[in-house]
């Protein structure tokens, strides 16, 4: 969830590390640092608290270097402070490290080796990098050996990146279950947790495996496997433009990826529908699909919110049953599985930690998997059986908002691609092509009325400390997914009910003036679900109904464009994330950086 970042062999390192850094800050803002000498014995370590603005006005005119690492934190062991901020360094000052991840045995170690050291941080960090000291010292053992035995006792994820006073010139690389990459540079070389970090730099990266140590200096790469033999690994090219990862005129970057929702639509129709709408998909994959009996769709917070919608497009459209589970559970309590099941895992980032402990059980196991990721490269896209990716673009807000319908249209695609193989007909009278069209002209129309839904977020969600949001059927995989776009972002404590459960015991939460928002999209239910609102409004409740053109009626808030119901929560949700966002900013909030979370959560 923190973000690194590293160089060695350009004069510009305080520059470059401090821009890659901004780039990650989505990665974790509690806080900063660099370190950075020039190979003639001057070096420098800023640290702050706070955003990498922060660190910027404490970084001096006279603080330069050639070779340099960086990291801004997401805290996990330690309160925020500037003695808990990275990079962190020994006793004797030779060695700085930042790391990502969590070392599961640093008290251990901590009283095992290092009982006569005095610690300045509450870290794990620390314990790494003294451990690494205490062997150079007394074993008399260069950077590498040191670094090679320090590794070889840790348990748990990490990404490392450490520098040596007496190598200056050199980068010492580690990973294990936490994204890392190495950017091949003209005449210099750097290193990252992310592409985009870099991307001014090089498009072209090597990825690093887990248990692998890589050492990399101005003009050369060195990986070396967990059994010491050397790695030849070609770079691979990311297609992107560093454009992308800005917000141009937009205040923030979740209104800009709410804007390019339509967009993502088009792109995905492009890239895997024929012009005749016919899904495009690797003949295997789907051969793969066809062959099991149950699907098991993994995912954590919005992914798995895609996922509950994704279950009913394979049910309905492919006639398989499929399962939905929180990756964080599946990893630790596994259900009793069908006999051929097949694993689909939901990732923005490709990095999710709890669903690559999933994967890896998956991969044990020897079951065939796939991973829909909006990350080309990513550790989950590299370990499953098969990958597809979203081609939504850099996602940068901490809110997911365009991987989120993304995920959902791949499924519909997927769906209708499994259904047809298996002969089913209203897979094959289904033109998701033609949908996805309508898709994506509903959703301009909804993101054209801002207007209107800033209104209704200031009338409805302003002054509340609380919102439910509620629905039936597929109706209410989307108020799950509103509710927690509400409370991440703006602190409301939001809830997603089906709404057919309010009277057995949610409705004594209702107050007057209580925010209750309905989604009304599907036929069967939508009676239903309106009754709940009267009975909510009864109790004093403020509701408001966001219902599509063909069933809405008088005095409703929202009305939606047309689509097929199963294809609807492509559009309700975007009034959703328009809600959390206008609620979140006229609060005054920072609507990318909600506190306490990050984007891509690279920890268990």
């Amino acid at each position: 969830m923190c973000g690194i970042v590293g160089v060695t062999g350009n004069d510009n390192a305080v520059k470059i590390l401090v821009e890659g850094l901004q780039k990650l800050e989505y990665r974790g803002y509690d806080s900063a640092g660099i370190y950075v000498n020039d190979q003639k014995g001057n070096d420098y370590l800023v640290k702050t608290k706070g955003r990498i603005s922060q660190l910027r006005e404490k970084i001096t005119p006279d603080v330069h270097g050639s070779t340099g690492i960086g990291h801004t934190r997401w805290a996990t062991h330690g309160v925020v402070s500037v003695d808990n901020a990275h990079p962190h360094f020994s006793n004797d000052d030779r060695f700085y490290l930042v790391h990502n991840g969590v070392i599961d045995n640093f008290q251990e170690i901590k009283a095992q080796y290092l009982s006569d050291v005095p610690f300045k941080s509450q870290t794990d960090t620390e314990v790494v990098v003294q451990l690494i000291d205490k062997f150079a010292v007394e074993d008399h053992l260069d950077a590498k050996a040191a670094f090679l035995k320090a590794l070889g006792l840790l348990e748990g994820s990490y990404a490392f990146l450490l520098m040596d006073r007496e190598q200056p010139d050199t980068l010492f690389v580690a990973k294990n279950k936490s994204p890392l990459l190495i950017g091949v540079a003209d005449g210099f070389n750097v290193v990252c947790s992310d592409a985009m970090a870099m991307l001014r730099e090089t498009h072209d990266f090597l990825e690093i495996m887990d248990g692998e140590v890589v050492t990399v200096t101005p003009d050369t790469v060195h990986i070396q496997d967990a059994a010491g033999k050397t790695v030849e690994r070609k770079p691979y090219h990311v297609d992107m433009n560093a454009d992308e990862t800005d917000k141009g005129t937009y205040p923030f970057y979740m209104l800009k990826e709410v804007d390019e929702q339509p967009n993502v639509m088009r792109k995905l129709a492009q890239t895997y529908l024929s012009e005749h709408g016919e899904p495009q998909i690797d003949d295997k994959l789907i051969k793969a699909m066809q062959a099991a009996d149950r699907l098991y769709i993994v995912g954590a917070g919005t992914s798995y919110h895609a996922g509950l919608i994704g279950k009913r497009l394979f049910e309905r459209l492919a006639h398989i049953p499929t399962e939905v589970h929180v990756s964080s559970e599946l990893a630790y309590e596994q259900p009793m599985l069908s006999d051929k099941p097949f694993f689909i895992f939901l990732t923005q980032s490709g990095e999710t930690a709890d669903s690559r402990e999933v994967l890896v059980n998956v991969n044990d196991a020897g079951y065939p998997s796939l991973t829909i990721t909006n990350v080309q490269n990513s550790t989950l896209s590299r370990e499953a059986s098969y990958t597809l990716l979203l081609h939504a673009g850099p996602e940068i807000a901490v809110a997911s908002t365009k991987a989120y319908t993304a995920q959902i249209a791949l499924e519909a695609i997927l769906a209708k691609a499994l259904g047809e193989v298996n002969g089913q007909i209203i897979a094959q009278n289904f033109n998701v092509r033609q949908q996805l069209g309508l898709v994506a002209t509903g959703m301009q129309a909804i993101v054209d009325e801002k207007a209107t839904i800033e209104a209704l977020a200031n009338d409805y969600l302003m002054k509340s400390p609380k919102a439910f949001y509620i629905g039936r059927g597929i109706d209410h995989a989307v108020s799950l997914e509103a509710a927690l776009k509400l409370k991440e972002i703006s602190y409301v404590q939001a809830e997603g009910f089906a709404s057919g459960e309010l009277k057995h015991g949610t409705i004594a939460l209702i107050e007057d003036g209580t925010p209750v928002i309905g989604f009304i999209t599907q036929a069967k239910t939508a009676g239903l679900t309106r009754s709940n609102l009267q009975e909510t409004m009864a109790r004093g409740a403020n509701t408001m109904t966001i219902a599509r053109q063909g069933l809405a009626i008088e005095g409703d808030n929202l009305v939606l464009p047309d689509v097929d119901e199963m294809l609807m929560p492509l559009l309700s949700v975007v009034p959703a994330q328009l809600l959390a966002y206008y609620t979140s900013l006229n609060k005054g909030l920072d609507v990318d950086k909600p506190r306490n979370l990050a984007k891509s959560v690279t920890v268990e």
